[in-house]
C-alpha cells in the first residue's frame, strides 16, 4: 500500500468503525500523517517548507499536500490544515472547514488556524501547534460554540487573549475543484462581544452550514446577501416619463444584456482572500 492510500485508509477505517470519538480524531490523524510520510513533528526551524497560498484553487493545494507526503518534512498549522483536507477527502460524512484565531500576547499579535471537523452530530478539530491543546480536539463537542470556547479557554492558559475568530465554509470533497477554500465567511470580534452573543452568531452560522445555505463569496449567492439583512430584489428606480415604443429601441437592449453577462463572468471568477 502506498503512502497516500495508507493514510487515507486509516482514517476511512476509523470513520467506518465509529472509533474516532473514542480514540480521538487527532490521534487518528497523527497516525495517518505518519503513515502518509509527513511524520508528526511541528516545524520549529522558522522556515516554512511548503508554500501555501490561500487563494489557490483546491486542486492546487491538494497537489501541495501530495508533495508533503513525498518530502516528509515538518509542517506548521496552515500546512496541517491542507494535509487534513487531503487525508479526509472522499469521506462525505466528514465535513471540513477552517477555523482561524487572532490572539494578543505581550504587545504582539499571533495567528493560528486549525481544521474544524463535523461528523455524526459532533464537532472536533485537526491541526498542528507547539501546544498540544491548541490543535487536535476530539469529536465530542455538541455545538460549534462549545468547540470555539474550548480553544479560547486553552489560549487563556498561555495568557493569550483571543481577539478575532474566523470561520470558513465546508470544503468540498472534490480534490480537482478549481474553487478556492473560503477561509473567513464569518468574522467575529470576540474580544468586544459577550459570550452569549458569540454563541448566538456561531450557532446560526453552524445551522446555515449544515443546511447547505451558505455559498462561497465568489459565487455571489443571494442567500449570503439575505444573511446580511439585504433585500434579494433590486430597488426600483423612480419611474421615467412614458416613451413611445419604437422598433429600433430593441437593439440596444440586446447589447446591454451581453454587456451584463460579460460583467458577471468577470466578477464570477474573482478570487477573494
Amino acid at each position: 500500500m502506498n503512502v497516500k492510500s495508507c493514510g487515507f485508509e486509516m482514517l476511512h477505517f476509523a470513520m467506518e468503525q465509529e472509533q474516532v470519538s473514542e480514540v480521538g480524531l487527532g490521534s487518528v490523524f497523527r497516525k495517518a500523517s505518519k503513515c502518509a510520510g509527513t511524520g508528526e513533528q511541528y516545524n520549529h526551524t522558522g522556515t516554512q517548507f511548503f508554500e501555501i497560498r490561500k487563494t489557490r484553487p483546491l486542486s492546487g493545494l491538494m497537489e501541495t499536500a501530495k508533495e508533503m507526503t513525498r518530502e516528509s518534512l515538518p509542517i506548521k498549522c496552515l500546512e496541517a490544515v491542507i494535509l487534513g483536507i487531503y487525508l479526509t477527502n472522499g469521506q462525505p460524512s466528514v465535513e471540513r472547514f477552517p477555523i482561524s484565531f487572532k490572539t494578543h500576547f505581550s504587545g504582539n499579535y499571533f495567528h493560528h488556524v486549525v481544521l474544524g471537523i463535523y461528523c455524526n452530530g459532533r464537532y472536533g478539530s485537526l491541526g498542528m501547534s507547539r501546544r498540544s491543546d491548541l490543535m487536535d480536539k476530539p469529536l465530542t463537542y455538541r455545538t460549534l460554540s462549545d468547540l470555539i470556547f474550548e480553544f479560547e479557554d486553552s489560549y487563556k492558559k498561555y495568557l493569550h487573549s483571543v481577539k478575532k475568530v474566523k470561520i470558513g465554509l465546508y470544503v468540498p470533497h472534490e480534490p480537482h475543484s478549481f474553487q478556492p477554500i473560503e477561509w473567513k465567511q464569518l468574522v467575529l470580534n470576540v474580544s468586544k462581544m459577550m459570550r452569549t452573543e458569540v454563541r448566538k452568531e456561531l450557532e446560526k452560522f453552524a445551522r446555515d452550514m449544515r443546511m447547505k445555505i451558505l455559498k462561497p463569496s465568489s459565487a455571489h449567492s443571494p442567500m449570503k446577501e439575505r444573511s446580511r439583512g439585504k433585500s434579494l430584489s433590486p430597488r426600483r428606480r423612480q419611474a421615467s416619463p412614458p416613451r413611445r415604443p419604437f422598433r429600433r429601441d430593441k437593439s440596444p437592449a440586446v447589447v446591454d444584456k451581453k454587456g451584463d453577462l460579460a460583467t458577471l463572468n468577470e466578477v464570477g471568477y474573482q478570487l477573494r482572500i
